[in-house]
């Protein structure tokens, strides 16, 4: 039997739990903590350690992963009483969660107090991509820490990209890509109702898209594969993306960055959250686009 490193991984949501199933191997003890016992259940079948709280995981593991739904969730877990500040064998904490830069620098700084190290390591690639390990992995934080941790990294995605050695500066990145998306996601449904109100196949709509210089993944990778079957589940809460939106946005302002067409998108996230679809897939926001515009991108035939 090899030896066993204990890697602690926190938050078993769709993105997490495909994450920390990753990290599942021969060489590796997986501490586990979530809320909901039956996110944990699939791991522990196969062999991971459920822990009742995450300073628990944090006195068995030296690495501990964290991927969080909210900049108050991952405050706890990092710095509350029952937080892995608390714990006795952590050394580096990995936030993979989209928290913004000014809330990942206090968690740093609050670890830091206590000898741990911080890893700014948000994800990108949404849940198929976390299932198949095809997420880009940004990281940013102490160069020994960074390095200590790049080949767990490399586990769970196809490539790391390290943005610096301050933690926040992948935050901001991870920002970037997701403001991005969000504002491509409504323009491109934008672009498809138009068409699907004038009669255009859906499908060949896309092939068009897909070959064309209108080319994008929203368009390809999200919204060609919600639209077709009729079926929104693309695997993450539109509430998530609109908060990453408006994080996005107060980077934006605080840079002194004008990001007017960013803010045009957001109001758009804002209007389908004030209808009550937090809960729903984030690619319901094709079907608000549709309702405002009178048609559905579908096939003709």
């Amino acid at each position: 039997m090899p030896n066993k490193t204990a890697i602690g991984f926190i938050g078993l949501g769709q993105m997490g739990g495909s994450m920390a199933e990753r990290l599942l191997a021969d060489d590796v003890a997986l501490h586990i903590h979530d809320p909901s016992p039956a996110a944990a259940s699939r791991l522990v079948a196969r062999g991971a350690i459920a822990h009742d709280s995450p300073r628990q995981v944090a006195d068995a593991a030296a690495i501990v992963f964290a991927c969080l739904p909210s900049r108050e969730v991952a405050e706890a877990v990092a710095l509350g009483p029952e937080g892995v500040a608390q714990g006795s064998a952590i050394r580096v904490h990995v936030e993979m969660s989209t928290i913004g830069k000014t809330c990942i620098e206090s968690i740093a700084d609050g670890l830091a107090a206590r000898s741990i190290q911080t890893v700014d390591a948000p994800i990108s690639g949404g849940p198929p991509a976390a299932r198949e390990g095809r997420l880009a992995m940004m990281a940013a934080g102490p160069a020994q820490a960074v390095a200590q941790v790049t080949p767990w990294l490399a586990r769970i995605g196809k490539q790391v990209y390290v943005l610096g050695d301050r933690p926040g500066q992948a935050q901001l990145m991870k920002l970037i890509n997701n403001t991005l998306m969000a504002t491509n996601l409504v323009a491109a449904s934008e672009g498809l109702v138009m068409g699907a109100k004038a009669g255009l196949d859906a499908a060949v709509m896309f092939e068009v898209l897909r070959a064309g210089t209108g080319h994008s993944a929203s368009a390809d990778d999200i919204l060609a594969r919600v639209a077709l079957p009729r079926s929104f589940d693309f695997g993450a809460r539109l509430s998530i993306v609109e908060k990453d939106v408006h994080l996005g946005l107060d980077e934006a302002t605080t840079l002194g960055v004008p990001a007017r067409v960013m803010q045009a998108a957001a109001q758009i996230w804002d209007e389908a959250a004030q209808k009550g679809w937090g809960e729903r897939d984030f690619s319901s926001i094709l079907k608000l686009i549709e309702e405002r515009g009178g048609a559905e991108v579908r096939r003709v035939t």
